[in-house]
């Protein structure tokens, strides 16, 4: 299957053992489009606009939530959190 035709079946991404190959490219040319967005004035794409991220975590970190929030807001999502 050619990069161009590619299509991400998982639900959610929890570790990188059971990726295959293409898989993982897969993330890094997506990692690669979007470091475009770090060098703009407006630091925002539309990829998740309208979608909701629920962040739950089971200790609690500040920086790491605000990483996970940031990340969101980024993408345009609205962010619900659980601590």
């Amino acid at each position: 299957m050619s990069k161009d035709n590619f299509i991400w079946t998982r639900k959610h991404l929890i570790g990188l053992r059971d990726l295959s190959r293409e898989e993982i490219e897969h993330i890094l040319d997506t990692a690669k489009a979007f470091e475009a967005f770090s060098t703009r004035s407006i630091k925002k794409a539309p990829a998740l606009r309208g979608k909701v991220v629920v962040n739950l975590f089971f200790e609690d970190s500040t920086r790491t939530r605000n990483s996970f929030t940031l990340a969101a807001n980024r993408l345009s999502a609205d962010v619900i959190e659980f601590t």
